[in-house]
């Protein structure tokens, strides 16, 4: 089972967000079938959706483990003195 890494109040974001997104592109969509540019951002926006309602991220997942890599390499702080 996959662990929720966004906060409720992001979830809600991305869904309306997403939601609003679908909205537009699909109401383009109708005038110009033909467009590429509106089939790519109506699926940015039911990524947005499906990612607001399970709560996972993916990137964000990748972006935290990245950080947590950082931090394992703890280097020690010298002072450098040229004298």
């Amino acid at each position: 089972m996959i662990r929720p890494n966004i906060g409720l109040l992001n979830a809600m974001l991305r869904i309306m967000f997403g939601f609003t997104l679908l909205s537009l592109t699909t109401a383009r969509l109708t005038r110009r079938p033909w467009r590429r540019s509106y089939w790519m951002m109506a699926m940015i926006a039911s990524m947005k959706i499906a990612s607001g309602i399970v709560r996972y991220c993916p990137f964000t997942a990748m972006m935290d483990a990245r950080v947590d890599d950082e931090e394992e390499f703890d280097f020690e702080e010298t002072t450098f003195n040229p004298s």
